[in-house]
């Protein structure tokens, strides 16, 4: 007997569930801060190089700066990374003339009336060495991916709570680690280790909190476990705003992660997994207790029977199952590329992670390069997400995932592309669209998660979803990337992400409508879901049709 069976008579959301659901939605907030930190850690100052003449503590503002900065016209500002050559003697600058070479800055000086210190400004990550400051941000998405493998696979060999507690004991401590550490590169290396951890608190704990509810609240769970991080999202702001000094920003961040190794006391076992281990005693025990908190009695035969015993199986529902087990031990993700249409599909599917999760990303770290005010850019940033997660709820299961996924890049690439059309000295209207694009590359983000869970069969869904999730880790680690380019042409990072966001959306009209459509199990079925052309299912028809055709959906972790 498996959980499902239990569901009917627990509740599929009862007080137990929202009680435990609520306590694993509250570390997204952490893990929310961890992510987006570095757009206040790594704050890209302003700067130009220190005159020879000038002290440490020199002022960024000098009223000389036309004859010893010269002008890039790339920027169409004053250089922040060479100067001019010159002797700097009193009669130079009686002259008013500038000398007519320049030459590269090796010290600079620093605009601190916005951030009082960041680590650019600490290790000098400007210029030539502008590339590492966005280093962090990308190793701390190679250990997303990282952590969301290794785990991932832990929690399900050992459990979904031990697992989660170690993430999160390893998120406090290197994250106090990376305030307190002397150079960049331990720093770059604890970031690495926080990001893999925030795999194993969020997902873990989403993954636990999924598997308590019932099939019919698991969407507004799912939508509604993202307001959480969007919660983080906007606090990040608030911390950075109130803390302007890096290190103890990146103290301040980490330390409430204490306050959550509480829950050993708290949150309990996945009782759905106990099940699939063999530990029905234990399952039974935490059901009890649940169906005591939901004021509900779950009968004791059915307790009694959460494992199968093998002298009461049904001989043909066994060979059945058996025949299942091969199918899913045959099939792999070679299998998603092996036939035209899954092919297709799969590609689309793909590129669509890529795209959501790099725009989603790199439009969050590039509020600073917006204009105005970096804190309000962020704030408005992250406060624009709770209308898109809350235009999910209203029309995911209404118009169909294919219309909300299509709809909502299409518009987002192109409020983003006209970003370029945009006159300099209308910068609200720069923020603006970049704003919309922000508020609909969320929803689209929330659609995909459950239009690709949807497309895949269930032989090889969570093998499909494993590798949509590392297209996007991939997509996640190239943004940072794209910030630098604002260093030449600030609107080119919007451009490429409307311009990719564009061609995504476009894409997805390839994929077949899933709402109401009862989902593909085998891989031939996974063919012949939205397939136009039936002359090359003949063959595979032949081989797999009588596979796994009574095989339940697999729970699909997120």
């Amino acid at each position: 007997m498996a959980y499902d069976d239990v569901l009917p008579h627990l509740g599929e959301f009862g007080r137990y569930q929202k009680r435990i659901y609520l306590l694993l939605c509250l570390p997204a907030i952490l893990c929310a801060l961890h992510k987006l930190a570095g757009v206040f850690l790594q704050a890209n100052v302003k700067h130009r190089c220190q005159l020879p003449y000038e002290f440490d503590n020199a002022t960024y503002n000098i009223p000389e700066i036309n004859m010893t900065i010269p002008w890039d016209s790339v920027t169409q500002s004053r250089s922040s990374c060479r100067r001019y050559k010159a002797n700097f003697t009193e009669e130079y600058f009686e002259a008013g003339i500038p000398a007519n070479k320049s030459v590269k800055c090796d010290k600079w000086i620093y605009d601190h009336s916005v951030y009082k210190s960041s680590a650019v400004t600490e290790f000098d990550l400007v210029c030539d060495n502008a590339h590492f400051r966005v280093m962090a941000d990308s190793l701390f998405m190679v250990g997303a991916l990282l952590g969301s493998i290794i785990f991932g696979d832990l929690s399900d060999r050992f459990g979904r709570r031990p697992i989660f507690f170690l993430s999160l004991v390893l998120q406090v401590v290197f994250g106090i680690l990376a305030a307190v550490v002397p150079e960049y590169y331990t720093f770059m290396l604890c970031r690495l280790v926080v990001g893999s951890t925030t795999s194993g608190v969020f997902l873990v704990a989403y993954v636990i909190a999924m598997e308590m509810v019932g099939p019919t609240k698991r969407l507004f769970a799912g939508v509604v476990c993202q307001f959480f991080f969007t919660t983080g999202y906007i606090l990040t702001a608030a911390f950075a705003y109130f803390i302007k000094d890096w290190r103890i920003l990146q103290a301040s961040l980490s330390a409430p992660g204490i306050i959550f190794l509480s829950y050993w006391w708290f949150v309990p076992e996945s009782a759905r997994w106990l099940i699939t281990k063999g530990r029905g005693a234990e399952a039974k025990e935490l059901l009890i207790k649940a169906a005591k908190e939901n004021k509900v009695t779950i009968p004791e035969d059915i307790l009694d029977n959460l494992l199968p015993r093998p002298d009461e199986t049904d001989p043909n529902q066994q060979a059945s199952q058996d025949k299942c087990k091969t199918a899913e031990k045959k099939s792999s993700l070679f299998d998603l590329f092996r036939y035209p249409n899954l092919r297709k599909k799969t590609i689309v599917i793909l590129f669509s992670w890529f795209i959501n999760s790099g725009t989603y990303y790199g439009l969050s770290w590039n509020t600073s390069n917006l204009g105005g005010n970096d804190y309000l850019n962020f704030l408005l940033s992250g406060a624009v997400e709770i209308p898109g997660y809350s235009f999910l709820l209203l029309t995911l299961n209404r118009w169909g995932r294919k219309a909300v996924l299509c709809g909502c890049m299409i518009v987002g690439g192109v409020a983003l592309l006209l970003t370029c059309l945009v006159p300099s000295d209308a910068n609200w209207l720069i923020i603006t669209l970049a704003m919309i694009g922000k508020m609909v590359i969320t929803a689209s983000y929330g659609t995909i998660y459950v239009f690709s869970a949807e497309q895949f069969p269930t032989v090889v869904r969570n093998i499909g979803i494993g590798a949509a999730s590392t297209s996007a880790r991939i997509g996640g680690i190239l943004a940072p990337y794209t910030l630098l380019l604002s260093d030449h042409w600030r609107p080119l990072p919007l451009l490429i992400y409307g311009a990719l966001a564009l061609v995504g959306g476009l894409m997805s009209l390839l994929l077949p409508e899933t709402l109401n459509r009862k989902l593909p199990d085998t891989i031939a079925e996974g063919e012949r879901f939205g397939a136009k052309d039936k002359s090359d299912l003949e063959d595979l028809q032949g081989n797999m049709e009588d596979i796994c055709n009574n095989s339940n959906m697999n729970d699909v972790k997120k």
